[in-house]
């Protein structure tokens, strides 16, 4: 099975040939794939009229192996193509089902942060790193909630490196003109979640044009972003209602940059000694201690 080709693509290409039950089934998750991916695949054939077994087997028609494997593309598709008030609704139906607020995003942070861990491809992981370490400019792109870690890469990425562009334009115009000038020995990191950011794979794509190595972290092969990374880190993700969780990206970047400050540990160490000069001259930071 093909995982590029979405199950949206998938029921489009599919449909003249299915039966009349199939049709239900596709008409169905088109209008409510939201509601069908919460579904068992008796609760679906219920809900359009057919049996458990003609369900089971328009997924496999569909090309996927067997109604789990449909239902995880259910999944994608609505991280990928709900908008903010349909996970709201989502988000009450299923807190309806689970502890507080509180237990049910420590649970699913802690998910994610684990199948980050156990799925991070290593050996991408470290050309990442060697990237990076050789460019000889670096920026970095990060639009919406993932606007802040991009920040918080460029404020580390500035201890280490001179040349470090956190691009924060407004637009695609502002942004494709900040890097007018990127080039081949120069690196592009585009960060996007869903909804994932257009501005951000446009800028990819015209960084990878322009010669530049291009990473990206996504939460998914499947990310629009996959297409114009050079080096893709994959960080699982998910929005509760109207809130993007970005623990697990943030632990995969926070990894990245201290790989990177041991890659380059004697320059870091020159830098922070000038820093540490730096912040005690101008009283920075409070170093009393306090009774």
């Amino acid at each position: 099975m093909d995982e590029t080709i979405s199950l949206m693509e998938r029921l489009d290409t599919n449909y003249s040939a299915f039966s009349k039950g199939q049709k239900r089934i596709a008409d169905f998750i088109r209008e409510n794939y939201d509601l069908a991916a919460t579904y068992t695949a008796a609760k679906l054939g219920n809900e359009v009229g057919v049996s458990e077994s003609t369900v089971v087997r328009f997924a496999n028609e569909l090309g996927y192996d067997g109604y789990p494997a449909l239902l995880k593309a259910l999944a994608t598709t609505v991280r990928t193509h709900s908008n903010s008030l349909q996970r709201l609704n989502q988000a009450a139906k299923q807190m309806k089902l689970s502890a507080s607020p509180l237990s049910a995003i420590f649970k699913a942070d802690c998910a994610h942060l684990k199948e980050t861990e156990e799925s991070i491809d290593k050996e991408m992981f470290d050309k990442v790193v060697d990237t990076i370490v050789e460019a000889d400019n670096i920026y970095i792109l990060g639009v919406r909630s993932t606007w802040y870690l991009a920040g918080i890469m460029g404020y580390y990425f500035r201890m280490i490196f001179d040349r470090v562009h956190v691009l924060e334009g407004t637009g695609n115009v502002d942004t494709l003109e900040a890097l007018c000038r990127i080039q081949e020995k120069d690196v592009f990191i585009g960060i996007s979640f869903p909804r994932y950011s257009l501005r951000t794979a446009r800028a990819m794509d015209f960084a990878k044009k322009h010669g530049a190595k291009t990473v990206t972290i996504t939460d998914s092969m499947e990310s629009p972003l996959i297409e114009y990374a050079d080096y893709p880190l994959i960080a699982k993700s998910d929005v509760v209602a109207i809130v993007d969780s970005l623990t697990a990206p943030l632990s995969l970047m926070n990894a990245l940059i201290v790989a990177v400050c041991m890659k380059k540990k004697e320059e870091l160490e020159e830098r922070l000694n000038e820093l540490e000069d730096l912040w005690g001259e101008y009283k920075v930071y409070d170093d009393h201690v306090l009774d």
